[in-house]
């Protein structure tokens, strides 16, 4: 069975072990390392290709350098690799600069087991996950004025209503009737022309312009 890494960014050590080691419990995941906070994550990253992950949980108040500032680092320059925060902060503020910066996920730290391994699997294969009050929030911050209108052709419309819905890029191609590598040019095309980071962006997008309908 392939094995998706995650790295943990948290301040607190024995907290960090403790998450380790429950998400090794996980079958489809394994952790490659854990930092204290978003510099030694960047200082691994420039060490060798091997300590990038696929995942990384991330803690938002930590020394040095925290967990908005370190997940704009990662969408700019590893946007690969899927942020999920893992925060005591559950003000509405924190959370919407977290997913502005390119998090694809935001869990309190109080969460069950079963969700955290659920919110892993749906990041790993579908590039994001909300909780309903997520969802309530975003919904909250899109209500006002639409974005400025883009010119969209109706092969990318139709991807983006299937990225909204939980299908893998893979099941889109096959929806679509198209390869994967296709939909992944659908899908570069319209990060490069929305101005958006992750498949999150393109939810948000959808949701706001009413292309999408939750």
């Amino acid at each position: 069975m392939i094995k998706y890494s995650v790295v943990i960014v948290d301040d607190h050590t024995l907290l960090s072990q403790a998450i380790a080691a429950m998400v090794n419990t996980f079958d489809k995941f394994k952790v490659l390392y854990t930092c204290k906070n978003g510099q030694e994550l960047i200082d691994k990253f420039s060490e060798s290709p091997k300590f990038i992950p696929d995942v990384v949980l991330m803690d938002i108040n930590m020394p040095i350098m925290n967990g908005i500032e370190t997940t704009d680092w990662i969408s700019k320059n590893h946007n690969n690799v899927n942020v999920m925060a893992l925060s005591v902060e559950d003000e509405d503020a924190t959370i919407l600069k977290m997913l502005k910066v390119g998090a694809v996920g935001y869990l309190l730290k109080d969460t069950e087991k079963s969700v955290l391994e659920k919110a892993l699997i749906e990041i790993a294969e579908n590039g994001f996950y909300h909780t309903k009050s997520v969802t309530s929030l975003l919904m909250k911050s899109l209500s006002g004025k639409g974005e400025e209108e883009v010119k969209l052709n109706d092969r990318q419309i139709s991807f983006m209503k299937y990225a909204c819905s939980e299908l893998t890029y893979k099941e889109i191609a096959d929806k679509m009737c198209l390869s994967p590598k296709t939909i992944d040019g659908y899908r570069d095309v319209l990060f490069t022309k929305l101005n958006v980071k992750n498949r999150v962006g393109l939810v948000m997008y959808a949701i706001k312009n009413k292309i999408y309908t939750p």
